[in-house]
C-alpha cells in the first residue's frame, strides 16, 4: 500500500493539486488501490516533468510510461495496451533532437552542394533524353547516303531501313521505366 495524495504531496513538498494534476495528465501513475508508491512516482515525476524556467510555468506532458515500459524502446515501437497512452518527456524530447539533427544534416548537405532539386535533376534528365532521341532520329538522314554509295545500294531504301531500325529500337529503349525515388 502507497501514500495518499495529501501524504505524497507533503513528501514531495507541492500541493494535493499539483499531485492531483500528475495524476490526471498522465505524469505519475496510481496503484490499483489508488495510492501512490512514493519511489515509483518520483522517478515518473522527474522524468515527465519538464524543469522549469525562469519565469514560466512546467507545462504538463500528456500521457507516462511506466518504469517497465520506459527506456529505449522508439517511440514508433511503443507498446500497446499501456494504461497512461503516451510517450514520456524524454522520449519526445529525444525524437525532437533526432529530427532536428536529420535536418540540420540535409541543410549541411545542401550548402555544400552535395544535393541538388529533385525537380531540376528530372527536368534535366528529360532535356537529355529527348535531345539523345532527337539525334538519333536525325543520324539516317544524314549517313544513309554516304554509307549507300560505300556500299553501292539504292539510297533511298537504306534511308528507310535504317530509319526503320532506329524507330525500333527507340520504342524499345521508351518501354523502359526508370526508378526515380
Amino acid at each position: 500500500m502507497g501514500l495518499s495524495i495529501r501524504a505524497y504531496a507533503r513528501h514531495r513538498g507541492v500541493s494535493h493539486v499539483a499531485v492531483k494534476k500528475a495524476i490526471d495528465s498522465g505524469r505519475i501513475t496510481t496503484l490499483p488501490d489508488g495510492t501512490i508508491d512514493p519511489d515509483q512516482a518520483d522517478a515518473q515525476w522527474t522524468r515527465n516533468t519538464e524543469a522549469p524556467r525562469a519565469g514560466a510555468r512546467t507545462r504538463p506532458v500528456l500521457g507516462a510510461v511506466p518504469p517497465e515500459a520506459a527506456g529505449s524502446v522508439p517511440v514508433g515501437d511503443m507498446p500497446t495496451g499501456l494504461p497512461t497512452g503516451g510517450t514520456s518527456l524524454l522520449q519526445a524530447r529525444t525524437v525532437n533532437e533526432v529530427i532536428k539533427a536529420q535536418t540540420n544534416k540535409v541543410r549541411l548537405a545542401r550548402l555544400k552542394g552535395e544535393l541538388i532539386d529533385r525537380h531540376q535533376a528530372i527536368a534535366h534528365v528529360f532535356k537529355l533524353a529527348r535531345a539523345e532521341r532527337d539525334a538519333w532520329l536525325n543520324w539516317p538522314a544524314r549517313v544513309s547516303a554516304q554509307m549507300a554509295a560505300r556500299l553501292g545500294v539504292d539510297a533511298h531504301a537504306l534511308h528507310v531501313a535504317l530509319e526503320t531500325a532506329v524507330r525500333e529500337h527507340l520504342q524499345e529503349l521508351g518501354e523502359v521505366r526508370p526508378q526515380v525515388d
